[in-house]
């Protein structure tokens, strides 16, 4: 993806001179090239200019525990940001995020100390510093005294000459020569993974397990692929929309800018512009969702029942936020099955209610939002849904591109925690599913214990079920436009192969 180039500068009163002149000065003979600031100290900015301090401000945000996809919007709009400004922001916040795990080894050697004994937020700051020299197209001299103007203004003037000595110490070489020092060769391949694409020591490990147990690689073609995928995941991934059937069409999108997705018949990509600027998008009619997501929904709705005539119940278990919800509303609609959509969180549930009300209007009806604990759903509602879709909390292992912070966030204590919550959900919607229905289980997770372990072991313990393939139903669905999606009769997608999150999706049907 192209960067966004140095942002806007805002006009600025006497009070605050800056130097405009892009050009850098001569390299003096340790410096490589990398260009030193002209300026004397009264002269320096004491203030950040509107884009890098909002770059700061969503990193303290997310480092309190916000959610930076939900963060990022709302401080946009309070700065008045918009364009280029917004975009520069925007790769500058995420990129520091992504990548703070090449980063801190950087700062850690540069300043002699664990990035664990740095002030947080100078921390922060300083990530944003090495995501401008080392990750953007962004000018030396202006990544480091635009930095140091932040850290003078958010963090005080005696961290700011920290940071200007860190900063101009790491100007002085390229990120493949950090790299190779820090993460060499002899290091253990994982562990230098780890490092170079900046994900922790057992998400690594996790992937490449995963791709080797979805079949997608072999011992010989493992490396090749982990690698391919742990930089897919450091690539922003662009928006993709989902026209909602008989509510939106594609074409609509197209008509806006969007261009054709690869697989999902509903799915568009919108390479540029504010998707929320979309009339379709606005009106619920549409929404920003990921073509994987959208093809978890189709094929559900695709694949074979025999539960006899009549109107079908439909089931989504753990609705919210409501993307998926608000594709099988629409197709539910246009099929004259009825839809409810269950949350265990009233906050969630708002969320679905809002994603769904376009559906509902045109419904008569015909969609309910519930809030309740979907394990105990199908011990009060036994066999009483067609189509039960398990959209079941889980790593989010698959949705790294689009969640910069969450690898940072989950430990494999989650996992233990996820795993027996996951069964409990997917067991309750064997239960609430009538003979001959069809369950969709799905996360956006490849982890193994999430996926293809847990399913097994569901199906091993039952007679009452028969795994279907999803690659059928999904063929189905795309009129065969879906690809590669592995041996069966599992469909795991992969962000490097099919540019959608790493979606997993097992079918099952209950016996007659």
């Amino acid at each position: 993806m192209t960067e966004p180039d140095e942002p806007r500068r805002p006009r600025r009163g006497a009070g605050h001179p800056r130097s405009t002149s892009g050009a850098p000065r001569p390299a003096s003979g340790g410096d490589h090239g990398r260009a030193r600031s002209a300026q004397r100290p009264a002269q320096r900015s004491r203030t950040a200019d509107p884009p890098r301090l909002a770059a700061y401000t969503l990193l303290r945000a997310v480092a309190s525990g916000a959610y930076a996809n939900l963060e990022l919007p709302k401080i946009l709009r309070a700065a008045r940001l918009s364009g280029r400004d917004a975009a520069f922001a925007t790769e500058l916040a995420y990129g520091a995020l992504r990548l703070q795990g090449r980063y801190d080894p950087i700062v850690a050697a540069l300043a002699a100390r664990p990035v664990e004994a740095v002030d947080p937020p100078v921390l922060d700051t300083l990530r944003l510093g090495a995501h401008q020299l080392l990750g953007m197209r962004v000018p030396t001299h202006a990544a480091v005294s635009e930095t140091v103007a932040l850290a003078r203004m958010v963090n005080g003037a005696g961290a700011a000459g920290f940071v200007n000595a860190v900063l101009r110490r790491m100007a002085e070489r390229d990120l493949a020569d950090w790299l190779d020092d820090l993460a060499p060769q002899s290091l253990p391949a994982l562990d230098r993974l780890a490092v170079r694409e900046s994900h922790p020591r057992w998400v690594v490990e996790a992937l490449r397990g995963a791709l080797l147990g979805h079949g997608r690689a072999t011992r010989d073609t493992a490396d090749a692929e982990l690698a391919a995928l742990l930089a897919a995941d450091n690539a922003p991934a662009l928006v993709a929309l989902a026209a909602r059937p008989g509510l939106a069409e594609v074409a609509e999108m197209f008509a806006a800018g969007a261009r054709p997705a690869a697989m999902a018949p509903t799915a568009a990509v919108l390479p540029h512009g504010d998707p929320g600027a979309l009339p379709a998008v606005r009106e619920g009619r549409a929404a920003v969702q990921d073509e994987g997501s959208q093809l978890v929904a189709l094929a559900l709705a695709a694949a074979s029942t025999t539960t006899g005539e009549g109107p079908q119940r439909w089931l989504d278990l753990c609705a919210g936020p409501g993307g998926k919800a608000g594709l099988l509303a629409a197709l539910a609609l246009q099929r004259g099955a009825s839809l409810v959509a269950n949350d265990v969180s009233e906050h969630r549930a708002a969320l679905v209610r809002r994603s769904l009300a376009a559906a509902s209007a045109a419904g008569l009806g015909r969609i309910e939002v519930r809030v309740g604990d979907g394990r105990l759903v199908g011990a009060d509602e036994p066999a009483r849904y067609d189509r039960v879709l398990v959209d079941a909390p889980c790593t989010g292992l698959g949705a790294l591109r689009r969640r910069p912070e969450a690898r940072w966030r989950r430990t494999p204590g989650d996992v233990q925690t996820l795993v027996p919550l996951q069964r409990d959900l997917l067991v309750s919607a064997v239960e609430a599913t009538r003979p001959g229905g069809v369950i969709g289980y799905a996360t956006c997770s490849p982890h193994l214990p999430e996926t293809r372990f847990l399913v097994a072991d569901v199906v091993k313990r039952r007679e009452d079920l028969e795994v279907l393939d999803a690659r059928d139903a999904l063929a189905e669905a795309t009129a065969g436009a879906a690809h590669d999606l592995g041996p069966g009769p599992f469909v795991q997608l992969w962000p490097h192969v099919h540019d959608t999150d790493a979606m997993f999706l097992a079918l099952l049907r209950r016996r007659t």
